[in-house]
């Protein structure tokens, strides 16, 4: 039996494990992919300053920093259940059965699908499969493709598409449905990406963006959106149309497009097809929290940090002994406060288990985590301070089972 059980090797499980292994405990870490590094995987990007940020390359850092300190990684393993046991957690894998004094879970984030008319056409991906398969398998996905889905992780893979010299035509609102809702709105789609307008190449867009911050002004420029889009990286972004179908049998041929009200209703008679080979549905992401579901955790529906995540505090607990959770699972953010949590977690886990010695440690590293946040160069959703305090409120109200 090992002292911690980590399920994710991403950002924040790899951290979390070398700030265990730091402190003398036995650290064993599991993961689903045949890779370390989690989502790091795929990104590849250039940061405001101008250097460059390697996920590949950063992951590889996290996953030599824990091995060499000493913690087990073993990768494509799959966890399928988790339970309090009289001696810690019993945790069912593809590997059998591992137990733990104490659990992490850090799963990550999933991609949140957008249904239309042919989107099971072989040729359609959702966005962050094209980022893998472009950045980490070195597969070209196409030669001139539709990204269907306007949001801020649509923008920065297309451009990761852009820098593989792979052509995105444009990128488009998804139908307007039950399952789409905001993201199929020209006004919410723009509120969102005003929130990164100041990232963008063009003078004139970082110019322009700061002066429609008034509801008024924005309900103006959506009216007044370019049929033509607007472009970033020579891509068109259209925030007044949207696809209706994805065209083709045995792979995508083309997509079916019509001009959208500004509430994102279809303009009758203005459906048209444009070509294509590929195209990549970008959805936004979710916490990918079935797991802490299964171990009997209590959740909480929070948009702000994007959907339903388990209860935890700061710390990073959860109301259940032993139980930690850090990274996307508990709201989506960036891969720096992914990391930036797992070392909270890893701290944690060490003063439960008694091996703590800088009692100033810990709170040195929830207050990073807030640096971290507070100079995020993207935030994926605006109200992501609210959603953390709302959380941790709901966390003390639950209080603490167990302990």
């Amino acid at each position: 039996m090992t002292d911690v059980l980590i399920v994710g090797a991403g950002p924040a499980g790899l951290s979390a494990a070398a700030t265990c292994a730091r402190h003398g405990l036995s650290v064993r870490v599991v993961d689903e992919f045949m890779k370390p590094g989690g989502r790091l995987l795929g990104q590849l990007h250039e940061e405001p300053d101008g250097t460059w940020w390697n996920g590949i390359e950063e992951a590889r850092r996290l996953y030599e920093q824990a091995v060499g300190l000493g913690a087990s990684v073993a990768c494509g393993v799959s966890v399928y259940d988790a339970a309090r046991g009289e001696e810690g957690w019993v945790v069912s894998t593809t590997e059998g059965i591992l137990e733990a004094p104490v659990l992490l879970l850090a799963t990550g984030a999933a991609e949140t699908a957008l249904p239309l008319p042919g989107w099971t056409i072989p040729g359609v991906m959702s966005i962050g499969a094209a980022q893998v398969m472009t950045n980490v398998h070195r597969v070209r996905v196409g030669e001139r493709g539709v990204i269907i889905g306007v949001n801020i992780l649509a923008v920065a893979i297309a451009r990761e598409l852009q820098l593989a010299g792979i052509h995105v035509d444009r990128m488009v609102l998804p139908p307007r449905n039950p399952v789409t809702q905001e993201a199929a709105s020209p006004y919410h789609v723009m509120q969102s990406l005003l929130r990164v307008a100041h990232l963008a190449p063009s003078a004139f867009i970082r110019y322009g963006s700061r002066l429609v911050k008034s509801d008024p002004l924005l309900r103006l420029a959506v009216r007044c959106y370019p049929a033509g889009g607007v472009k970033m990286w020579r891509m068109p972004i259209h925030l007044r149309t949207a696809a209706v179908e994805i065209l083709g049998t045995s792979k995508v041929e083309g997509v079916r497009l019509a001009r959208v009200s500004p509430d994102g209703e279809p303009l009758p008679g203005t459906e048209h097809d444009i070509p294509a080979d590929f195209v990549c549905i970008a959805g936004g992401l979710h916490p990918l929290a079935e797991l802490a579901a299964v171990a009997g955790c209590p959740f909480a529906y929070l948009p702000e940090l994007g959907g339903h995540v388990p209860l935890h505090n700061e710390r990073m607990e959860t109301p259940l002994a032993g139980l930690y959770v850090a990274g996307n699972i508990t709201g989506i953010e960036s891969a720096k406060v992914a990391m930036a949590q797992g070392a909270v977690a890893g701290l944690a886990i060490a003063e439960h288990l008694g091996r703590l010695r800088d009692r100033t440690a810990l709170a040195d590293a929830i207050a990073h985590v807030k640096r971290v946040r507070r100079s995020a160069t993207i935030q994926f959703h605006p109200e992501i301070g609210r959603g953390r305090a709302d959380v941790e409120r709901m966390f003390q109200e639950q209080g603490i089972s167990g302990k």
